[in-house]
């Protein structure tokens, strides 16, 4: 492509780089205006084009609104185009009277055909690079974001996953809890009833032997250590069952779960971490 300008135009390699900077830079302007100009028609279609039929007066209404858009927006392009011109010339008479040239342009071959379509070839060459070029990144582009939807999918997942593990744990201890509440109310409920038999024990024996002081003081003295042993049996029961609970396999198998689940997410927030530094 730069050989091909330099044998037309004798431009050494750093002019060269310059002229087809310009060249995109004009291409890029102008089709950002074929834009605007197309939204003109656009908005006309889905603005005016309601009806089935239009009369004539309405057509030509209609045809004179557009007429004014293009009209004005074609004229601020050209408007544009020669101001930026005007600008380009202006730097590059700047540069040459810092070094005390005179630099001098001919108007006429500005419409020189066989030049202006050497212009326009290398336009559409180098176009057609730039569109190769753009594809390839586009594509590439497009692959890294399946990639992204791919490494937020399975994060969502692992995510979700956790979630329900979570809630199967939460449920296995309420229902554990339930359990070890209904074992520790039927516990309690038969210690009451022997507190209640050693109550009544007591009770006829001291209505038995009421002659008896000392006996009576000896009857007393052992139930109450009856029943400081009967507390101290609860408690050791209540902390083997939750020993006991803690040591089941559903419990470890849960915690080990989550733990995995855990290390999974860990690894894919370091992977997006990794993707994004790359990106």
């Amino acid at each position: 492509m730069c050989l091909y300008l330099q044998a037309d135009f004798g431009f050494n390699e750093h002019h060269q780089n310059e002229l087809i900077n310009y060249m995109r830079f004009a291409h890029s302007k102008r089709a950002l205006r074929l834009k605007t100009i197309d939204s003109c028609f656009q908005d006309l279609k889905d603005s005016r084009l309601m009806e089935e039929t239009y009369t004539v007066d309405e057509v030509s209404d209609m045809l004179d609104g557009l007429q004014v858009l293009v009209r004005g927006e074609v004229e601020m392009e050209l408007i544009n185009t020669a101001h930026t011109n005007a600008l380009l010339l202006q730097q590059l008479f700047s540069q040459a009277e810092k070094f005390y040239l005179r630099l001098q342009t001919d108007i006429s071959e500005l419409e020189n055909r066989e030049l202006l379509e050497q212009v326009a070839e290398f336009e559409k060459t180098d176009f057609k690079a730039n569109s190769k070029e753009i594809s390839r990144l586009q594509e590439d582009n497009d692959k890294l974001k399946a990639r992204l939807r791919t490494l937020e999918s399975q994060a969502m997942s692992t995510l979700d996953e956790k979630s329900k593990a979570e809630r199967a744990l939460k449920d296995l201890q309420k229902s554990q809890g339930d359990q070890q509440s209904a074992i520790h109310a039927q516990e309690i409920t038969t210690l009451e009833g022997t507190v209640a038999e050693m109550q009544a024990d007591f009770e006829k024996t001291l209505n038995a032997n009421i002659a008896s002081q000392k006996d009576l003081q000896d009857s007393l003295v052992s139930a109450k250590h009856d029943l400081l042993r009967v507390q101290e049996q609860l408690s050791l029961a209540e902390k083997e069952l939750e020993k006991k609970f803690q040591q089941t396999a559903s419990y470890r198998n849960m915690k080990e779960i989550l733990t995995k689940k855990n290390e999974q997410i860990k690894d894919l927030r370091k992977r997006l971490q990794r993707y994004e530094s790359d990106g």
